[in-house]
């Protein structure tokens, strides 16, 4: 009964969903806005980011191991994300992709990028670009694995220089995310060991140096955010900047090495990864309080890893307040073929996609 509730609810929301597509205005560059709007669109109407990261397929398959190959698939996916209630969509663009050779980009995957632009604008949905990915450890090339601290920094403008080269002539991107939870280690790691925190076979975590040889942490950090942002302000002078923080509780981040207070002074908002655990949700709130007191924040990522998905959607609904804009998952499977199945995964997800869905009206109509 309950899933037959739900899946009425879903049909409803895409006709709803139809309708607004149909009148929905050319996408515009999304701005920070003054006063109380955190962001608004060029022409002044206030914007909440809302959607998605789509990182990867059900079948664990990163979006440049099959958009070569299955294009229509991204388009359907996009189409998908838009029904469920996105404007915005997070990709995330792999360092083995946008190679070709040492310090050469790869003209193809800019070509393809450039594509993922365009169906962007066609399909109404906004870009959030998060670079430098290394995700699948195994294909991180072996001379982006050897360079030096300074080799790889070099390695890094110009992948974003090529990147915003190339985005900057496309009002769908609201921004560029310079990596994904990125730190700086407190103690000398080996050379090559530029990768932590595996998860599900992926390692979303990466150094930005192997040593701080007496640097400061922050000092590192923050050397290092004004390095790409340069470059993409190079090619891109509006852009929107941020860098994806997984930020702890105690001694303002001591384990990442970058202080929201510095990151702050340096992007345009804040990003922050959150995964609630249990109640009252001490944790959670203290990072949302302490970042939304400093620039904009977007909740960049966030899913029930830990709650049941009627605890997450009172989370959300409870702190709304201190965020600008929230992104969860989509994996490729929409809530009428999650229906069908009947795994834990596919049911918690189900679940999730419907209850995001309506979410996402009430708190962003």
């Amino acid at each position: 009964m309950i899933r037959c509730r739900c899946l009425c609810w879903v049909f409803l929301c895409c006709a709803a969903g139809r309708l607004s597509q149909a009148t929905e205005p050319p996408p515009t560059r999304i701005q920070i806005g003054r006063g109380p709007t955190p962001f608004t669109r060029s022409t002044g109407e206030p914007f909440c980011p809302w959607g998605f990261n789509y990182d990867r397929d059900h079948r664990g398959r990163l979006l440049e191991e099959y958009w070569d190959t299955e294009w229509p698939t991204v388009a359907a996916d996009f189409a998908e994300m838009k029904r469920l209630g996105a404007n915005t969509i997070r990709v995330h663009l792999q360092v083995d992709a946008f190679f070709e050779a040492p310090y050469r980009p790869n003209p193809r995957a800019l070509d393809r990028l450039a594509r993922l632009l365009r169906l962007a604008e066609r399909t109404g949905l906004y870009l959030n670009l998060t670079g430098l990915g290394c995700y699948r450890r195994s294909r991180v090339p072996l001379w982006y694995e050897q360079l030096d601290e300074a080799g790889r920094w070099h390695a890094q403008t110009i992948f974003w220089t090529s990147v915003a080269r190339v985005a900057a002539r496309s009002p769908a991107v609201f921004c560029y995310n310079l990596m994904n939870e990125p730190f700086v280690p407190g103690t000398p790691r080996a050379q090559g060991g530029w990768l932590a925190g595996e998860f599900g076979g992926f390692s979303y975590v990466q150094a930005i140096t192997l040593d701080s040889a007496g640097r400061p942490r922050v000092m590192v950090a923050r050397q290092w955010i004004q390095a790409l942002a340069g470059a993409i302000r190079s090619e891109d002078p509006h852009a929107l900047i941020t860098v994806g923080l997984l930020p702890e509780t105690r001694a303002t981040d001591s384990f990442s090495g970058f202080d929201p207070a510095m990151v702050a002074e340096e992007v345009d908002f804040l990003s922050v990864h959150l995964y609630p655990r249990g109640q009252p949700h001490d944790d959670a709130r203290q990072v949302l309080e302490t970042c939304s007191a400093l620039k904009p924040v977007v909740v960049e990522e966030t899913f029930p890893l830990h709650l049941a998905p009627v605890l997450m959607t009172a989370f959300v609904r409870e702190h709304r307040r201190f965020a600008a804009g929230w992104l969860t998952f989509y994996w490729g499977q929409p809530p009428e073929e999650l229906a069908t199945q009947t795994t834990f995964e596919a049911v918690l997800l189900h679940d999730w996609l419907v209850r995001w869905q309506i979410l996402g009206r009430c708190l962003n109509p």
